[in-house]
């Protein structure tokens, strides 16, 4: 990838861990981010960030179809075009009503999970996952607690769900990555998180409890924090990353990830730090041997 120039799709998560989504006019690819991956770039965007293009939905899942021109975004990730054509967009909408695209029907159709997320400052939430990455999508959000709460038959079903819970208990339906990681500089106690997520779940389960049962199933489910988090969580205190990771020249070295956020180290001896990757999404990056300058001011705090 030596100074070859990508559009940054963000971070995912599959069975063999977290990696970076990357694109090109030609095609796509991928960066796994396993412990000792040198993550060296500097950013080439000449726009505050870059449309990622949209998705087709249907009866095997998203499909992502990346802008053709990777042109600046004007909404989120997107511009106009790619906008109007998301179907992936109208999803959290399904269930208020008007004409659903047939893709949408088929994608719609299958069973989704409700659950109840904790990190690590004991911020909790309440979101939906798609029955065929239902582990997944929780280790993508950074989640240090969670728990399953109903499985409903359709995604529509599954919305109203989330809605009623998040309106009863007020609960958010996201928490900024930002936030997830700014958190993991003092995580509190397991025990502590769990409880809080054991407690916010049982109070989801009893709102539902309540409502017209038909269409999905109060369920009592535990989520296992993937063992990969355990590097992150094992580093005492390490401090945010003191730069800004969609501007300038970076050169870092991976030893864990926990959701989006990474535990990487500079060239500076004995410093590691906490990195947001979601501040590279969108972000036109050009791989090759670049490092980190660290702000005079910073070394010496260490």
């Amino acid at each position: 990838m030596t100074h070859a120039m990508y559009l940054c799709g963000g971070t995912a998560w599959d069975g063999d861990g977290a990696f970076l989504r990357l694109f090109q006019p030609g095609g796509r690819s991928t960066l796994r981010l396993d412990p000792g991956t040198q993550l060296r770039f500097r950013v080439r965007s000449e726009a505050a960030r870059y449309c990622l293009g949209f998705e087709l939905l249907g009866e095997e899942g998203r499909t992502a179809q990346p802008c053709p021109a990777q042109a600046p975004a004007e909404r989120g990730y997107q511009c106009k075009r790619c906008f109007f054509q998301d179907e992936g967009r109208l999803v959290h909408n399904s269930h208020r009503g008007g004409d659903v695209p047939a893709g949408l029907k088929n994608y719609l159709a299958r069973p989704q999970w409700l659950y109840i997320a904790t990190f690590a400052d004991g911020t909790t939430k309440v979101g939906t996952a798609a029955d065929r990455r239902k582990a997944l999508r929780l280790t993508e959000q950074g989640a240090l607690a969670a728990r399953y709460v109903a499985r409903a038959a359709n995604g529509q079903q599954v919305r109203v769900l989330e809605d009623e819970v998040s309106g009863t208990l007020g609960l958010p339906q996201a928490v900024r990555s930002g936030h997830k990681c700014a958190a993991l500089a003092a995580p509190l106690p397991y025990d502590e998180l769990d409880a809080i997520n054991a407690t916010h779940a049982d109070a989801a389960r009893a709102v539902l409890f309540n409502l017209n049962p038909e269409g999905f199933e109060v369920v009592k489910d535990t989520w296992e924090r993937p063992k990969a988090f355990g590097t992150v969580l094992a580093e005492p205190a390490p401090a945010p990353y003191p730069l800004g990771l969609a501007t300038g020249e970076h050169g870092l070295v991976i030893f864990g990830m926990l959701g989006s956020t990474a535990l990487a180290a500079t060239d500076d001896p004995g410093l590691r730090f906490l990195a947001d990757l979601t501040a590279l999404k969108g972000q036109r990056i050009e791989f090759g041997d670049f490092r980190t300058e660290l702000p005079a001011l910073q070394q010496q705090l260490f």
